[in-house]
């Protein structure tokens, strides 16, 4: 009894010394006052903007009955979305839009970038 006691509570010194534990706050949840390096050069929709759509807005968005009845998922329906400014104005989480994504934080800063400058560039499909 006394051992299984002993066993026990070494199990539970070494579970609670071996725990998740990570103090580098900046790299787990993004560092908004980090430089953006995202932004620098053309922005390929591609490579950086369907990312960050598949992260945030497309597991709602998609499909036969889209959230809100906004279609995304292909780059014509996200061009739409862009061109209509819904996409930046709720992310931006500006004034008579519905922030986004719903029910999660806002988007890095360095991610809001990202939209806005393929936006500003024209929504290549590049």
């Amino acid at each position: 009894m006394k051992l299984t006691r002993s066993l026990f509570v070494l199990i539970t010194c070494i579970f609670f010394i071996t725990s998740c534990y990570y103090d580098k706050e900046d790299l787990l949840y993004g560092n908004d006052n980090a430089p953006c390096t995202d932004t620098t050069g053309p922005i390929s929709y591609s490579q950086k903007v369907v990312p960050v759509l598949q992260q945030f807005c497309y597991n709602c968005h998609t499909g036969n009955f889209p959230s809100g009845g906004i279609a995304m998922g292909t780059y014509t329906t996200d061009k739409v979305v862009a061109q209509n400014g819904k996409l930046y104005g709720s992310i931006s989480y500006s004034a008579g839009f519905s922030p986004m994504p719903q029910g999660m934080p806002k988007l890095r800063k360095c991610q809001i970038e990202v939209i806005k400058k393929w936006v500003d560039a024209g929504m290549l499909n590049n």
